[in-house]
């Protein structure tokens, strides 16, 4: 044999084995460096951590993000209560489901002892604006509210007011707060109403977010008469309003000028939701607010403001973010300028009587 092939053949046979060698070493030593990152994304995902960590989630989400704990399924324990009955539904006379799959709440369609176990360790907060002489409707609101609002639950009443010492003192269930948030006011009812958009944005960054695990963002100048409960919760819901309940789409009153951030055209749109009665997760109330107030924002540029201020805006965000929870109107009702219908069992947040010319000027 020639030297130089055996010395040749000794040669390739090294550099196989070396190259082999240095092959399975970076292969293993990859799947040592996982290891503990991968222990370390189990022990934060177990129960544990998530305890450690807090329940509050960090607004540094992206737009698929969602709350934390919404997919997280609550231990029910053992409980006596009616069995449904899937071939005879409690209500046949209304639409109970939309067609993105979200609830459409009206009496008869949910059990309270059975949701309020589900919701048993949950913080609710209200956000309500008392500005300039609304203040004097504050103290029906929250003696009623506390008669009927989330009986039962931790609630934190966030009243906005350029009247903090006009706020009453009332009797508070246990577990039940108010705080009072001082804000400027505006020499126009209709700025007051379109830069509440841009406080609850502010305040869900700054607070609400720490404090609370839910929103619901109501108008002062109503009172609860029936039961509001945790069967309004889900990551985002609207309240179908009560003047438009039972109108076809083209009688809504949207923002119909293509110039303004929340136009809708005629052929498009699903309900006319009520801007008195709307909320969810505080991650998706933080979304729709600032989404809001950044359109009223770009329509002042423009020189144009919404036929309806925030609530025409909320009507443009709820038409691409679908809710995942529509409130019927027993949810919001006016009974001074509507007639009851019948498939209105009860009626749980109404209007108060009141001269909106008085109150709007001072």
């Amino acid at each position: 044999m020639d030297p130089r092939d055996f010395w040749g053949n000794r040669t390739k046979s090294c550099l196989c084995l070396i190259l082999l060698f240095a092959v399975l070493l970076g292969f293993y030593s990859n799947v040592f460096s996982l290891i503990p990152r991968r222990q370390t994304e189990k022990s934060q995902s177990s129960p544990e951590a998530h305890h450690v960590q807090g329940r509050r989630e960090s607004l540094t989400l992206s737009e698929g993000d969602g709350h934390l704990d919404s997919c997280r399924i609550p231990e029910v324990p053992r409980l006596l209560y009616p069995k449904a009955q899937l071939l005879k539904p409690l209500r046949v006379d209304v639409l109970v489901m939309t067609p993105w799959f979200a609830p459409v709440v009206w009496d008869g369609t949910f059990d309270s002892a059975l949701l309020d176990v589900q919701f048993r360790n949950t913080t609710i907060g209200l956000t309500v604006f008392a500005i300039k002489k609304y203040v004097v409707f504050l103290r029906l609101f929250l003696e009623t509210a506390e008669k009927y609002f989330m009986v039962g639950h931790k609630v934190i009443y966030y009243v906005f007011t350029d009247r903090p010492a006009d706020v009453p003192q009332i009797a508070l269930q246990d577990g039940r707060q108010v705080v009072v948030l001082h804000v400027g006011n505006y020499r126009r009812w209709q700025d007051i109403s379109m830069h509440r958009m841009e406080m609850i944005s502010n305040f869900s960054r700054r607070r609400f977010l720490r404090e609370v695990d839910y929103l619901v963002c109501l108008y002062v100048d109503m009172k609860f008469s029936d039961h509001v409960g945790v069967e309004i919760l889900a990551p985002l819901f609207g309240t179908l309003h009560p003047g438009f309940y039972a109108a076809d789409r083209q009688s809504f009153t949207y923002e119909r000028r293509p110039l303004s951030r929340a136009y809708i055209p005629r052929d498009e749109g699903d309900f006319y939701y009520a801007g008195g009665f709307f909320g969810g997760s505080v991650p998706e109330v933080y979304r729709l607010t600032t989404a809001c107030h950044q359109a009223m924002t770009a329509d002042q540029a423009q020189g144009i403001e919404a036929v309806w201020h925030d609530e025409s805006h909320l009507n443009r965000y709820l038409l691409s973010h679908k809710p995942s929870k529509v409130l019927s109107p027993e949810y919001l009702w006016d009974e001074q300028m509507l007639q009851r219908p019948p498939l209105l069992r009860k009626l749980r947040y109404v209007a108060v009587p009141m001269n909106h010319t008085e109150i709007r000027s001072r």
